[in-house]
């Protein structure tokens, strides 16, 4: 269980990476509504400045999901 300081803190650094990125939360509250489901696979792709890109991706299990819907429940 996280204490309340704790809890307090993360959901203040939510809410500035909300205001600093409203594309990507508007695009991640897009996909999450229409559900994830189990066979889903999703990728992401880092490029550091000078470097080439980074890209790596899965493919969701049940215990994924598990997992999402704990976080979810944790930011209400």
């Amino acid at each position: 269980m996280l204490n309340p300081a704790s809890l307090m803190k993360i959901m203040s650094a939510k809410n500035v990476f909300e205001e600093n990125h409203p594309k990507f939360v508007a695009f991640v509250k897009a996909v999450f509504s229409k559900g994830i489901e189990e066979g889903t696979v999703m990728e992401i792709t880092v490029t550091k400045p000078g470097q080439e890109p980074m890209t790596a991706n899965i493919k969701v299990k049940q215990s994924d999901l598990e997992l999402l819907q704990e976080l979810k429940e944790l930011g209400k």
